[in-house]
């Protein structure tokens, strides 16, 4: 077999045909389809890999080791995490007055995809939600968590922070805030929750129409999230 052109050469030997053209993407998308018809080659594709997953029981031994801690912060932070299924990047912006204690609520301003969203949070975790807001308060705290320089986190320093957990706990896959997502996203189908009730508060996009993102819907994913919410793991 002849040793092939590499594709940086190829490209800058095929670019003088097409200079004169003043090509755009689309051309060149269809003039390369009919170049791989002529060449007879089949469009690959790699399989998508599904997300690792955190099992039940990695969890309680993760969580252990935050609990022997004893750093209230962290264990705090970590289980809004877990609760909630929020994305790092929105954790470390969420202030004290986003957060509904009457309601069990956090209100995410502007998430991914620009969008406000409302996320529940558990009636048996309120109390210490509380109790930490409390304490926060005396220091004038602006951001719902807030490091020991009086500064929001940083995405890195979260998950920094996610990582020395999972060392300690000696788990091979390192537990990130998007695992913990992934794992109460599947806990909750698990529980036979309908994704149309978890969609409204997950901010992802989806398939179906975005009357699932109605009031009525959303009042209905807290009431199955307040159910099933109560036999969480953790």
């Amino acid at each position: 077999m002849n040793k092939r052109t590499s594709p940086h050469k190829k490209a800058l030997q095929i670019a003088k045909y097409f200079r004169h053209e003043n090509p755009d993407y689309n051309y060149l998308r269809a003039v390369f389809q009919k170049l791989r018809d002529n060449l007879n080659v089949k469009v690959t594709t790699t399989p998508k890999k599904l997300p690792y997953v955190p099992t039940e029981s990695e969890l309680k031994k993760y969580y252990e080791v935050i609990w022997q801690s004893k750093n209230m912060q962290d264990m705090i932070m970590i289980k809004t995490l877990m609760y909630t299924g929020i994305r790092v990047s929105e954790i470390i912006r969420l202030k004290i007055q986003d957060v509904d204690f009457d309601r069990c609520q956090l209100r995410i301003v502007v998430g991914k995809g620009k969008k406000d969203r409302i996320v529940p949070f558990p009636k048996s975790f309120r109390e210490t939600l509380a109790l930490h807001v409390s304490n926060t308060n005396k220091n004038n705290q602006l951001y719902l968590f807030e490091s020991t320089w009086k500064k929001p986190y940083s995405d890195r320093g979260v998950r920094k922070m996610l990582e020395k957990y999972s060392k300690a706990a000696g788990i091979e896959h390192i537990i990130s805030p998007h695992k913990l997502r992934h794992f109460l996203f599947t806990w909750l189908k698990k529980q036979n929750v309908d994704d149309a009730l978890i969609q409204p508060y997950s901010g992802h996009e989806t398939r179906q129409s975005l009357e699932i993102y109605s009031k009525l819907s959303l009042s209905k994913a807290q009431e199955e999230y307040d159910d099933k919410i109560k036999n969480f793991p953790v």
